[in-house]
């Protein structure tokens, strides 16, 4: 049986929610050991266990900080990772969205598993405790998930004018940082559509200036933590190929580490770069929840991947034969056991 190609991507802070509340309870048997080994590294630290979280009754103020966000939600997207039907699917990329990146590089071996874990944890403790300012989503589509120009033009100059930073270029949002000044200047002035602009809670203005400090905490905190070159090809939130053969070792710390924490994230472009470089046959977003169906979807529109041009499009298309497969949906999950 031939494989079907597939690309990876990983999903960020706050797709942890009320709804995947005991989402472990899917996992194989295989990740029963890095449960047990994650709940043993919180316990010294007087941290809930990841297995306790998990089955705890949804808190926006237990399990939305990053402490407990961060690990919970590596914790899902690994046992999902490794719940893939390897025999099925040949993951040739991995990306994800500004916490899943952290995620890729564990996913793609360039870092172990257990890192993976320990720098997730400590940079979700770290911006926690010592990050500054705050993050509001905006969208910049009409709707039909194409991207209105106009609309867009009209963000960039608010974020330019109330002294924000664009911190994620997410598919057909745009996700801006700040100090809280800032953002509730930006809050009063966008025009209100839906819930939008909407304030992340429990959120630092990650990828913006703001973190700038935060570099020589992570430094200092990940200097016995080796990075490898990765066994299967990562994309950044740049858009830029990490490969088996290629990577600089220390350009990937560098990047992880330094760069993209004070950087725009543009997840928009990881996505197109990873589907126009390896023309997967699928796309597999890994959970919890599907926060990022929306965004990748609005990606492949903005692209007119397999000639989709509208919202409509892409849900019939998806009701015939989903391209894009979610495994934080129950009747998608099963598609790629």
């Amino acid at each position: 049986m031939n494989k079907k190609r597939v690309v990876v991507v990983c999903p960020g802070r706050g797709s942890y929610t009320r709804e995947t509340s005991n989402y472990l309870s899917n996992s194989l048997p295989e990740m029963d050991e890095f449960i047990k080994t994650f709940d043993s590294k919180r316990a010294a630290r007087n941290l809930i266990k990841i297995s306790e979280l998990d089955k705890t009754t949804f808190r926006a103020k237990t399990h939305m900080t990053g402490e407990n966000a961060s690990s919970l939600i590596y914790s899902c997207s690994l046992s999902d990772f490794i719940s893939i039907n390897k025999n099925k699917y040949d993951i040739v990329a991995i990306c994800g969205n500004s916490m899943g990146w952290y995620i890729s590089l564990a996913l793609g071996n360039a870092i172990t598993f257990e890192n993976g874990y320990d720098i997730i944890q400590t940079m979700g403790k770290i911006t926690n405790e010592k990050g500054e300012g705050g993050q509001i989503i905006y969208p910049i589509i009409d709707s039909e998930w194409n991207i209105d120009l106009e609309k867009k033009a009209m963000v960039l100059d608010a974020i330019d004018n109330a002294n924000g930073f664009i911190s994620i270029h997410l598919g057909g949002y745009i996700v801006i940082g700040g100090e809280q000044k800032a953002l509730d200047s930006l809050i009063k002035e966008l025009p209100s559509e839906d819930k939008y602009p909407f304030q992340i809670p429990y959120h630092s203005a990650f990828h913006t200036p703001l973190l700038n400090h935060i570099r020589s905490l992570a430094d200092t905190s990940f200097k016995n933590i080796s990075f490898d070159k990765p066994t299967i090809p990562l994309v950044d939130g740049r858009g830029y190929i990490w490969t088996p053969w290629s990577a600089s070792v220390d350009e990937l710390y560098d990047y992880t580490l330094n760069y993209q924490v004070t950087k725009t994230y543009d997840f928009s472009s990881s996505v197109m770069v990873a589907l126009k470089e390896f023309s997967p046959d699928n796309v597999i977003l890994l959970g919890p929840g599907n926060s990022l169906g929306g965004p990748v979807a609005q990606v492949l529109i903005d692209h007119s991947w397999n000639d989709l041009n509208s919202k409509d499009a892409f849900t019939e298309s998806q009701n015939k034969d989903p391209f894009l497969i979610s495994m934080g949906m129950e009747e998608q999950r099963d598609m790629v056991l």
